[in-house]
């Protein structure tokens, strides 16, 4: 079991001095309150990842859509200019 680096053995060695530093009675507290903390910002990460994910969608969306426009715009304005020029002559 390694996590976040820290095995089994260097696990135990940090439990025992949390234990002698706050004893007993308060490392549940602090063990919640560090839950509470992790959690909390896990739940801000998953929201951040999600807003990106939404932005990232709708700037894809936009660059389709004017990626479709542009070759349209270019054909109506060229199309515009050879009428213009046409009537110009005439």
């Amino acid at each position: 079991m390694n996590i976040f680096g820290i095995g089994l053995p260097e696990m135990g060695l940090i439990m025992v001095v949390a234990l002698l530093i706050f004893g007993p009675k308060k490392l549940p507290e602090i063990g919640r309150s560090m839950g509470k903390a992790i959690r909390g910002f896990q739940e801000a990460s998953s929201e951040f990842q999600n807003e990106f994910k939404q932005e990232a969608e709708k700037l894809q969306e936009a660059v389709k859509t004017t990626a479709e426009l542009e070759p349209k715009q270019i054909e109506a304005s060229s199309t515009q200019k050879d009428t213009a020029s046409s009537s110009q002559q005439s």
